[in-house]
């Protein structure tokens, strides 16, 4: 860096001489040129005068062409801007600009990574319709293709109590895509109520857990709790959703005489929280997408119909306005553990 602050006013000054020399040699031969006798001091000062006018039209003609290309540029710009305001995003400004012209490569730079933000949330936006789309219409054949079939009078008793529940079922299955998706918005919109209270994290896991009782002792599974007593300060409305989710998953992924297994416990000013079970597991691949939103691992696919790919979207929100994490390892056919963590006491939205 020191030698080129040495070096650069050096070399700009050769240059200048180097052009001025050039200028006034042009000057000279032009003067030359000119079929009049003239003394030599009138001669002086002729080529003077030539030489200053070759500066001043070389000066004039390097800024006219510099401004053009600024005139290109702006209208380039321009025409970029009525593409992207009429919804094409596939728009890259690439001009080879040097360092003088500092202002405007920044300016270009912060275009081409809007155009890119812009285009990458349309592909996004495009994408969840696609989804919600497909999401509806699969609850909805099956709603109305069993709706269809119970016009016919030769339904058996049993077989119209069959297609009824089927239709309830999916009907519920809407019912909870839509408040999904009406919560995943809301926690998005930043407008959502973030209400910090003061309350026992493990208190609130245990009555979780004994509020799903049904569903785990229906399936005869074994529960091993070990909750720490935890005191914190975050929202207890929103982790309830947390828990209730991943307890609820757990359930429903681990085989008849599977094991779930619940730890809370305390690791400096964090509360630390790890669900294990012994279910259907899940892939390497699946890991690192199982967050997204609509996203289904095969295995889950399997196992039910019932899910909307949403419910671990909007657990790993919550987790994110708390300012905690959630990760997630597993094994097909070996089971999965999630682990969250959260400060004990949450400082965002205070």
């Amino acid at each position: 860096m020191t030698a080129n602050r040495f070096f650069k006013p050096i070399l700009g000054g050769l240059f200048f001489l180097a052009f001025m020399s050039f200028c006034f040699s042009a000057g000279y031969y032009i003067i030359q040129l000119l079929p009049l006798r003239l003394s030599d001091y009138v001669q002086y000062l002729a080529t003077i005068m030539t030489s200053i006018a070759i500066m001043i039209s070389i000066g004039y003609l390097m800024h006219a062409i510099n401004h053009n290309k600024r005139v290109n540029i702006y209208l380039e710009i321009i025409d970029a801007l009525r593409k992207i305001a009429n919804g094409d995003y596939n728009v890259h400004l690439d001009f080879k600009m040097d360092k003088r012209n500092g202002e405007i490569t920044e300016i270009i730079n912060h275009f081409n990574h809007m155009a890119k933000q812009l285009k990458q949330m349309e592909e996004m936006r495009q994408e969840f319709i696609s989804n919600v789309s497909h999401e509806i219409q699969s609850p909805l054949t099956s709603i109305v293709g069993f709706a269809q079939a119970l016009q016919f009078n030769k339904l058996t008793i049993e077989e119209r109590n069959h297609y009824l529940h089927i239709i309830e079922t999916e009907s519920r299955r809407l019912s909870k895509l839509s408040d999904n998706l009406l919560k995943l918005t809301s926690l998005e919109s930043k407008h959502h109520p973030f209400e910090k209270k003061s309350y026992r994290l493990d208190q609130q896991i245990r009555t979780i857990i004994l509020a799903c009782e049904p569903n785990w002792m229906q399936k005869e599974l074994v529960m091993d709790v070990s909750l720490e007593k935890i005191s914190v300060f975050i929202d207890e409305d929103l982790m309830s959703q947390v828990w209730t989710n991943l307890i609820h998953n757990s359930i429903k992924f681990t085989h008849y005489h599977g094991k779930i297994t619940i730890r809370l416990q305390q690791i400096d000013d964090q509360a630390v929280i790890k669900i294990s079970d012994t279910g259907i597991g899940i892939s390497e691949k699946d890991q690192f997408h199982i967050f997204e939103r609509f996203y289904k691992a095969d295995q889950a696919r399997e196992r039910s119909k019932s899910g909307s790919g949403l419910g671990l979207s909007i657990v790993k929100k919550i987790i994110d306005m708390h300012e905690g994490s959630i990760s997630v390892k597993g094994e097909l056919g070996k089971g999965t553990t999630f682990t969250i963590r959260v400060p004990i006491s949450s400082r965002k939205f205070s």
